[in-house]
Formats: C-alpha cells, sequence, structure tokens
C-alpha cells in the first residue's frame, strides 16, 4: 500500500476529511513551500508540472505555469524537487500533469522515474480512463482520474475501475480558480456521486476558504485546495510573506 492509499484509510479510520495542497513546481521554493504547507497541516500535496496549455486551469495556475516555464522547469526539475521533499518527509506526493509533457517524456519512463523519486500517485487531467493501460499502476503509483457534475452513470463506473488511489471530483463546471461560493448543487450531486464509488472521494476546483471545508468535511474524503495558494506564492513579495500567506 503506497503513501495515497494508507492516507485515505486513515482518513476514513479517523472520519477526517483530508486536504490535499496544489503547488505548481517551479514557481519560487517549491520544496519549503511544501515543508510549511505539511507543517501547517496539509495531508497530501498535488506537485504541478508546468505545461504550456493547461486547458482545465484558470489563470492564477496559468500564471504560475508560465513563471515556472521561465524559470526554465522541466519534468526532470519536477522529480528533483520531489527527491528532495522526499529526503525530508513522507507526505504522499501526487504529480499532477496534462498528458502531453508524460508522452514527451515517455510514459513507461516516467511511472518508473516518479516511483524512484518517491511520488505516490498521478493525476493526468486530459487522460480518459479508456486509454490508460496499466504502465503507472504497474510502477505502484496510485492512479487518480476526474469525474464532473455533468458525470453520466456510465462515466462514473469507468473512472472509479480505473482508479485505484482515489476519485477526484471537479465541483463545477469550468477551470480551476478560486471562487467565493460554492455550487449550490455541489452537495446534492455530490452525495449521489459518492454512494456510486468504491473509492474514496476528493473534491477540487474552487476550494479556497475554510467555511468551504467546513460545508463538505462530511461529505467527501479529502478536499483539494489549489488556486488560493498559488496565488499567496505568486503575490509574494518576499520568501517570509509567501510561508506566512500559505500557512494562513
Amino acid at each position: 500500500m503506497n503513501r495515497v492509499n494508507a492516507l485515505f484509510k486513515r482518513l476514513r479510520k479517523d472520519k477526517r476529511c483530508g486536504v490535499i495542497a496544489y503547488v505548481t513546481c517551479g514557481d519560487g521554493d517549491t520544496v519549503r513551500n511544501v515543508e510549511e504547507l505539511e507543517a501547517a497541516g496539509a495531508d497530501a500535496i498535488e506537485l504541478g508540472v508546468p505545461f504550456s496549455d493547461p486547458i482545465a486551469d484558470g489563470p492564477v495556475i496559468q500564471a504560475a505555469s508560465m513563471r515556472a516555464l521561465a524559470n526554465g522547469t522541466t519534468i526532470r526539475d519536477v522529480l528533483t524537487i520531489a527527491r528532495a521533499i522526499r529526503e525530508r518527509s513522507e507526505i504522499p506526493l501526487i504529480a499532477f500533469s496534462y498528458l502531453n509533457p508524460i508522452m514527451r517524456y515517455g510514459m513507461e519512463r516516467f511511472a518508473a522515474d516518479a516511483t524512484e523519486a518517491g511520488i505516490d500517485g498521478v493525476l493526468i487531467t486530459d487522460l480518459p480512463p479508456e486509454s490508460a493501460d496499466g504502465t503507472f499502476k504497474r510502477a505502484g503509483l496510485a492512479t487518480v482520474f476526474l469525474l464532473a457534475p455533468t458525470s453520466t452513470d456510465a462515466r462514473i463506473r469507468a473512472v472509479d475501475r480505473a482508479s485505484d488511489g482515489f476519485v477526484y471530483y471537479v465541483s463545477t463546471t469550468g477551470v480551476t480558480g478560486a471562487r467565493s461560493e460554492l455550487d449550490p448543487m455541489l452537495i446534492e450531486r455530490l452525495q449521489e456521486v459518492r454512494a456510486k464509488l468504491r473509492n474514496p472521494i476528493a473534491v477540487g476546483f474552487g476550494i479556497s476558504r475554510r467555511e468551504h471545508y467546513e460545508l463538505l468535511r462530511d461529505k467527501c474524503d479529502a478536499i483539494v485546495v489549489g488556486s488560493a495558494i498559488v496565488r499567496a506564492i505568486g503575490e509574494g513579495r518576499s520568501p517570509g510573506e509567501v510561508l506566512r500567506a500559505i500557512t494562513a
């Protein structure tokens, strides 16, 4: 059992909703920021692979990708970051990427190198479950697929079969980005979907406030916070200010 599976087993045993924090690798001091996020209570980390065409992401994470790419960040750098985190921490690490960079790197090569670097799971936003060939599972990586409010029962079953870490439920139709209010239909739809899954379920996109967590904590196994953290990293005027902001 890898760290992702162990985390969700522990969360269910403790009857607690976990917090997964997203960061774009190469945007700021990623290793230091992850250390601070873990100290502040994050249960797992999504390591975003910067990409030039992040079609599922809103302007905040798009900008972070552009900053990271301008810094020359590559998949090799993401793996180096993962190794540095793993030297100091056992926090579950999930590589969050689009398919193109992974294909360019080589699927099997990435699976092997990610495992060696201490990464525990992979979430490729634009990889449909029908196209997953088991490469990541064979390498011992938890595989994560997306569901949306528009997902049919057939799609829910397909994603549940293909996933072996958790299912990522996108809270609303649209792109990532911090929102002041959640979709009013989210809770009802989330409960319907959760009842049909064998896997744990995490909710992301738009989760940015403690009130959101309080609303969702009994309805899912974990929540994902991305844009709110990435914005704090991008807007920080000094490393100390960044660390204080992401801790908050």
